[in-house]
C-alpha cells in the first residue's frame, strides 16, 4: 500500500510530459480560430465581390439609353447584370436574387440593388454552422438628358463685322489704306462695314466687299462655322453611324428630341428658321450676314437728322430688345420627360459681343441728346423675365476687342471706341461691365468667353454640350 501511495506522489510530481498535454489541449481552439479566419475571409472576398455586382446593376439602370426605357425593362436588366457576376460564383449556398427597386420622380431615377446569401464554410462542424450570411445593397440615381428646343440668338450688327484675328484686323487696315482704296467707304478700319448706298459718300467700295476680296475672315464668319458644327457637320461624335452635327450627335447619345429655330439680331430680331429640327434649322444657317447700312450714319434709307426713330447716326445692336421679341415668341417650358402632356425644356443661345447700340429715350448714358444714340453693356432686365419663366439662358461672349494700337506698326486708335465703349471694357474685355452683364445674364454654369483668335466653334460646342449633358452617380 505504501509503495502504491508513493507510486503516484512520484507521477503527480513528474513535469516532464506537460509540454505535449498543453500542446493537445491547445490545439482545439487554435483548429476553430482558424478554420473560423479562413471561412470569414472567404465570405467577405465574396460579399465584395457581390457588392461590385450590385453596384454594376445599379448603374446599368441608370443609363442615358436605360432612362428611356421602362422600370420593367430597367429592372430586368439590372438583374441580368447582377446574376452575370453571381452566377459565376463558387461556394455560394445559392445563387442570390437581388432585390431590385426602382423610382422613377420626374426625369431622376433613383435604383436600389440589394441582395442576401450564404457562403459555404469549409469548417461547419468547427463552427457550428453550415454557411456564414452576407448581405449588401448599392444605391444610384441619375436625371434623364431632358427634351428641349434650343432658340439661337445670333448677333449679326456691324461689329460682328471686326477681323476674326488680329492678322484679320491688320490686313483689313492695310487694305483699306487711302493709298489702296482712295475710293473706299471707311479708311484704315478693321471693320467690314456693310454699306449699300458707297455712292453716298463718293465712294465705289464697302469694307465687306474689301474683306471679301482680301480673304479677310470676319467674326461673323466664325460664328457661322460655329453653328454650322452644332447644326451640320461635326466629325468628333463618339456614336458611329450619326450624321448632322453636335446637336444630332447629343440628341442620339442622350435619347431625347431635339428642335431648334435660329435667329439673328441687330436693330430687330430677324427670323431664319423657326422651331424645327435641327437638320431644317441648318439648311438656313448660310442665310447668317452682316446688318447692311445705308451709308455712314445712315442705318435706314430716308434717314433725317429730325428722325426720332430713323436719325442720322450708326446704330445697329438692340440685344434687349431681341431677348424682348424672343421671349414672346418662347412658350412655358416643360419637365422635358417623355411623360404625356409633358413638354420640352426651352434654352436660348444667345452669341454675342455684349455692346447695346441703340435709338432709346431712356438710356441713362446717350451718345447724342437730341436722337438718344445708346452705347451701352447689355441691360440685363430682360433676362430676368426670361429665366424667371424657367427658361435658361446660355451665353458665348465673343469679346469686345479693345480698339487700341491696332495697325500693322500698332498706330491706329479707334477714337469712337475709346470714347463711347472703353469705359464699359475696362480693365479688360473678359473683366470689365460688358463681361460682368453677360454672365449676370446666364443662367448658372452657362457663360462662356472667347478671345478674339480664340475657337468660337469649340467654345459652342462645349457650351452646347455642358448643357445638353446629364450623369449618373452612386449615392451609397
Amino acid at each position: 500500500m505504501r509503495a502504491l501511495l508513493h507510486m503516484i506522489c512520484r507521477f503527480g510530481g513528474d513535469r516532464r510530459g506537460n509540454i505535449a498535454v498543453i500542446f493537445a489541449l491547445t490545439m482545439v481552439p487554435t483548429i476553430y480560430l482558424l478554420g473560423m479566419a479562413l471561412d470569414y475571409t472567404q465570405a467577405l472576398r465574396k460579399q465584395g465581390q457581390l457588392n461590385a455586382a450590385a453596384d454594376a446593376a445599379a448603374i446599368a439602370a441608370v443609363r442615358p439609353a436605360m432612362l428611356v426605357q421602362t422600370i420593367d425593362v430597367a429592372k430586368a436588366t439590372a438583374t441580368d447584370v447582377f446574376g452575370a457576376t453571381a452566377s459565376s460564383l463558387a461556394g455560394l449556398s445559392s445563387v442570390p436574387a437581388p432585390t431590385i427597386t426602382i423610382t422613377d420622380t420626374g426625369l431622376q431615377r433613383t435604383v436600389t440593388v440589394s441582395f442576401d446569401t450564404k457562403s459555404i464554410n469549409n469548417f461547419p462542424s468547427l463552427l457550428g454552422s453550415q454557411a456564414w450570411p452576407i448581405s449588401g445593397s448599392s444605391k444610384a440615381q441619375a436625371s434623364s438628358a431632358p427634351n428641349m428646343n434650343f432658340y439661337l440668338l445670333l448677333d449679326d450688327s456691324p461689329s460682328m463685322g471686326i477681323g476674326a484675328t488680329l492678322a484679320d484686323i491688320n490686313a483689313l487696315i492695310t487694305a483699306t489704306a487711302p493709298a489702296k482704296q482712295p475710293a473706299a467707304s471707311s479708311q484704315n478700319c478693321g471693320f467690314a462695314c456693310h454699306e449699300t448706298n458707297i455712292a453716298h459718300d463718293g465712294g465705289t467700295r464697302d469694307n465687306l466687299a474689301i474683306a471679301r476680296a482680301n480673304n479677310v475672315t470676319l467674326r461673323i464668319d466664325l460664328v457661322t462655322n460655329a453653328v454650322n458644327q452644332l447644326l451640320n457637320t461635326w466629325s468628333g461624335c463618339p456614336q458611329s453611324g450619326v450624321s448632322g452635327g453636335v446637336m444630332q450627335c447629343m440628341s442620339a447619345l442622350n435619347h431625347t428630341t431635339y428642335k431648334a429655330a435660329l435667329y439673328t439680331f441687330d436693330v430687330d430680331l430677324n427670323t431664319l428658321q423657326t422651331l424645327s429640327t435641327p437638320t431644317i434649322a441648318g439648311t438656313k444657317v448660310n442665310n447668317i450676314a452682316l446688318m447692311p447700312v445705308v451709308y455712314q450714319n445712315c442705318v435706314f434709307s430716308g434717314c433725317s437728322s429730325t428722325s426720332t426713330t430713323n436719325p442720322n447716326t450708326d446704330y445697329g445692336t438692340d440685344i434687349a430688345g431681341a431677348l424682348s421679341s424672343l421671349n414672346t415668341i418662347m412658350p412655358n417650358p416643360g419637365l422635358g420627360s417623355n411623360t404625356a402632356g409633358d413638354t420640352p425644356q426651352e434654352v436660348l443661345f444667345l452669341v454675342t459681343d455684349g455692346v447695346e447700340d441703340k435709338i432709346s429715350s431712356t438710356c441713362p448714358n446717350a451718345t447724342f441728346a437730341s436722337h438718344k444714340r445708346c452705347q451701352q453693356p447689355l441691360d440685363t432686365t430682360m433676362c430676368t423675365t426670361i429665366k424667371n419663366r424657367g427658361i435658361r439662358i446660355a451665353i458665348l461672349y465673343t469679346e469686345y476687342l479693345q480698339l487700341i494700337n491696332l495697325g500693322p506698326k500698332k498706330d491706329i486708335t479707334d477714337g469712337w471706341y475709346m470714347s463711347w465703349v472703353d469705359p464699359y471694357d475696362e480693365p479688360s474685355s473678359s473683366t470689365g461691365t460688358i463681361a460682368q452683364n453677360l454672365q449676370a445674364c446666364a443662367s448658372p454654369g452657362f457663360y462662356s468667353y472667347v478671345t478674339t483668335g480664340a475657337d468660337i466653334s469649340a467654345a459652342l460646342t462645349d457650351l452646347f454640350i455642358k448643357v445638353a449633358s446629364s450623369t449618373a452617380s452612386l449615392t451609397h
